[in-house]
């Protein structure tokens, strides 16, 4: 939110946003969707933003939320998370197959389907790091608009669909639910001070969403250890699922309806491609392991990490599988995108120019 927006204004544009979202989110919950106070709330305010509603939330509110959310996510992590991280090899190595599947596929659906130019084709394919994908566009002079239009409705999409079809598998129901039993005020504040000072921390290290990550992280510790209880009361979470779902539709305030229309149909492709891939790995490992299917499509959805997280604690999966798979996805794109980048698709234009002078 713009800094010289006057006060008024901004409170204005805050309050609208918010009771579209939770607008939205009471009608996906009175409709008993899955994740309906997030993908209700998302909807209605990315509508809202398409139609040139002045919808907007102020970062420092979106931090608080992702904050809260991570604190709360540490609740969903059982003790026996340690017996637990035995099976990750297997799974992070899947994890590297399925990456390398869903940008081939999604890139060759752009590039030869779509008919998209082959810069915006294979930025577009990255999964998820939206930043990270858009400063290297910015760096090579590609249609920045068309990539971030088509990682957005992305994302949009896949908190849509996901919960429908993690829910309607038969594992799903076996996963047991995450308490609520809320820490008494005194224990709350601690836990709160604990973990605003971990988020703080992971912002400075520069740690991939680190307002939520850190105090997850945080919080998973507390909670494994045992040294009070983890958990948050639905009238303090519901607020801030609200919140979530406003952010990312207001991704869409800077996209106009007609380019929108015009990025729709190969977005939707292109999602479609990557989460078949996505589907066939996660049912093949959950068959090899014994996982549950919804915990491994969430970990090898391509969509954002705290995103991904959330939607595992939510839908009472594990957060601290899901967490550590999209975080090594994450990290392994910021090492490996600028080298493979290049290797791919040559240097940047300046630089070839700089070349030949």
């Amino acid at each position: 939110m713009s800094e010289k927006m006057p006060v008024a204004s901004a409170l204005r544009r805050t309050g609208l946003t918010f009771a579209l979202g939770a607008l939205g989110g009471t009608l996906f919950y009175a409709i008993g969707l899955p994740a309906s106070w997030l993908a209700g709330a998302m909807i209605f305010v990315a509508a809202a933003a398409l139609a040139r509603v002045p919808v907007d939330l102020p970062d420092r509110m979106r931090d608080g939320f992702f904050v809260i959310l991570g604190l709360s996510m540490g609740g969903g992590v059982r003790p026996d998370v340690i017996d637990r991280v035995a099976q990750w090899p297997a799974t992070m190595a899947l994890l590297a197959v399925t990456l390398v599947l869903v940008t081939a596929a999604t890139y060759v659906f752009l590039f030869r389907f779509a008919r998209w130019d082959r810069e915006s084709a294979f930025l577009g394919a990255i999964p998820g790091a939206l930043s990270f994908v858009m400063a290297i566009a910015a760096e090579r002079r590609a249609d920045q608009a068309r990539i971030a239009a088509s990682q957005t409705v992305r994302l949009v999409i896949l908190v849509s669909v996901l919960p429908l079809v993690i829910t309607s598998t038969a594992s799903h129901g076996q996963q047991p639910a995450v308490p609520e039993a809320f820490p008494g005020w005194a224990d709350g504040a601690v836990l709160l001070v604990a973990c605003l000072a971990a988020s703080l921390l992971a912002v400075r290290l520069r740690v991939p969403g680190g307002w939520l990550t850190g105090a997850f992280f945080m919080s998973s510790a507390i909670n494994v250890t045992g040294l009070m209880p983890v958990a948050l009361p639905q009238w303090i979470l519901v607020p801030c699922y609200i919140g979530l779902g406003c952010f990312i539709g207001s991704r869409f305030s800077s996209t106009t309806f007609s380019l929108f229309l015009g990025m729709l149909k190969a977005s939707l492709g292109a999602i479609v491609v990557g989460l078949c891939v996505s589907l066939a790995v996660a049912w093949i490992a959950s068959v090899l392991l014994g996982l549950p299917f919804g915990q491994l499509l969430l970990a090898y959805a391509p969509g954002g990490l705290e995103v991904m997280t959330l939607l595992s604690f939510m839908l009472n999966l594990d957060p601290a599988f899901v967490a550590a798979h999209q975080l090594a996805r994450y990290i392994s794109m910021v090492l490996l995108l600028p080298f493979i980048t290049g290797l791919l698709l040559g240097r940047r234009p300046n630089e070839s120019r700089t070349g030949r002078n």
